[in-house]
This record gives C-alpha cells, sequence and structure tokens, in this order.
C-alpha cells in the first residue's frame, strides 16, 4: 500500500471506513493522536472520518456539521484519554495524552508567561471554574471573558471543556469549565516535548503531509531548519513535496507514562 492509499485508509476517508460510534472515535483519537474537528489541511477530520450528510445542505457554519454527530466533539471531550486543546491556532483540536505529552513543555511555558493574567491567577485560586462564574468573580461580560480566554487557550495555558450541569427549571444545560494546564496534568511527563516533537507526532497523525504545511499546524512557529534537522536524524524523511514519519522510526516525547 503507498502513501496515498495508506492515508486514505488511515484517516477514513472512504464511507466504508465511517465511525460506528464515540468509542470508535475516542479509539482512532488515540490511534492518531491529534484529529481535527472539520477538514481544514492534512491532519486527520472528525466530521471527515464520520462521512455523514450535514445538518442543512448548503449551509455554512454549524448547519455544515453532519446532522446527528456533531456533538462528538464535545462528547469526546469528555471522553477518558482525550483532550481538547484549541492550540491549532484557536480551533478545537482533539489530542491523545501522548500528544498531550509533546504539548507539555510548551504549556508550562505559556502559563508561566501569564502568570499576571487575572483568569490565570483566579484559577490558581479557586481551581477549575464554570464560565459564568469567571464572568461574575471577575467582573467581565462574555466578550471580555473571549478575549482574555483566547490567548492563553490557544497556548495550553488555560484549558477547556464542555461540561452539563443542572438547570433552574429542573432540566440541564451545557457550558464550559476553564482550568490551567498544571490542574489538568499536574505531573510533569517523563518524557521530551516541544514543538518538534509535537510536529512529528502531527506528519505520524497524518501519515503525509505538505512540507509548507507543517510549520503551520500550531500556535508555536517551527523554528528555522528545523525540519531539514528531523530529516536529518531520521525522524522525518521527504517524499517529493511531502514529508512523512519513515516506517519503523520512534517518536520519543509523545507518550505519557
Amino acid at each position: 500500500m503507498d502513501v496515498a492509499d495508506t492515508r486514505v485508509h488511515e484517516l477514513r476517508l472512504t464511507p466504508e471506513r465511517a465511525l460506528a460510534d464515540l468509542d470508535e472515535a475516542a479509539a482512532w483519537v488515540a490511534e492518531r493522536g491529534m484529529v481535527t474537528i472539520t477538514p481544514g489541511c492534512a491532519l486527520p477530520s472528525l466530521f471527515a472520518a464520520c462521512h455523514e450528510k450535514p445538518y442543512a445542505e448548503g449551509s455554512k457554519g454549524f448547519g455544515s456539521w453532519p446532522a446527528t454527530t456533531y456533538t462528538w466533539p464535545f462528547e469526546l471531550s469528555r471522553h477518558e484519554g482525550v483532550h481538547a486543546l484549541r492550540i491549532h491556532h484557536g480551533k478545537r483540536l482533539l489530542v491523545s495524552g501522548a500528544v498531550a505529552a509533546a504539548v507539555d513543555p510548551l504549556a508550562r511555558e505559556a502559563l508561566v508567561a501569564a502568570e499576571r493574567s487575572p483568569l490565570v491567577a483566579h484559577l490558581a485560586a479557586a481551581g477549575p471554574s464554570l464560565v459564568e462564574e469567571l464572568r461574575e468573580e471577575l467582573a467581565l461580560d462574555a466578550s471580555g471573558l473571549r478575549r482574555l480566554r483566547g490567548p492563553l487557550e490557544r497556548t495550553a495555558a488555560v484549558l477547556s471543556r464542555s461540561v452539563i450541569v443542572p438547570a433552574a427549571n429542573g432540566g440541564h444545560r451545557h457550558t464550559s469549565e476553564l482550568r490551567r494546564w498544571d490542574q489538568e496534568f499536574p505531573e510533569v511527563p517523563a518524557v521530551p516535548g516541544g514543538i518538534e516533537e509535537l510536529a512529528v507526532a502531527g506528519v505520524r497523525a497524518a501519515v503525509a503531509a505538505p512540507e509548507r504545511e507543517v510549520g503551520r499546524w500550531f500556535s508555536w512557529p517551527l523554528p528555522v531548519g528545523a525540519l531539514d534537522r528531523l530529516v536529518r536524524e531520521g525522524r522525518l524523511a521527504r517524499e517529493g513535496e511531502l514529508v512523512v514519519v519513515p516506517e519503523g522510526s520512534g517518536t520519543s516525547g509523545t507518550s505519557r507514562p
């Protein structure tokens, strides 16, 4: 099987390989390491792997999401072993615990740089908090909190997850809970991490990716010459305009003990 066929198979790009349920989707996130929600680059896409018609044919935005599996990104973010990060330039990226280990030093560095942020400081004192609590306690409106949390989520200093809480009418409602990276991952992994580890993990997830794309996947830029160095070290290989992870090569820093 050549690299193109392998990519079609592993990224479930044909209807007969469609994800059947949430458990299978969670196992696929663990297998690939990182999965975007909507298609937009070479990385695997959850909705592309669902192969379901959109909720509103021909529409844009949420109407273009799958008719019934549109809730999967939120449900998967609560699934054990799956973490929803916004390190894909603010877009949600579902990652395994293994890939979270590669993000760890980047997130902790961002957290240190953001310690003076009122949101980061409040979460340190109060612990993980619902967005409604944060708006009240920090005296912010919805847009003010979005402006505060946005840059912090893009560098993983702060994480958000979907939660269900009781509603005043006796039912339930959906909201988000924010927490610091070190509240989600209190222990530093005993493996190396960083942007180069993350880039290799991304290429592995994609099977093959245009070289020009790899440096634009994440909130952190790849250092100049990083791809050339990864190729020299045998951790990546070039196939024309594509980069791949050579068969049998290890990916240190992408497994959490």
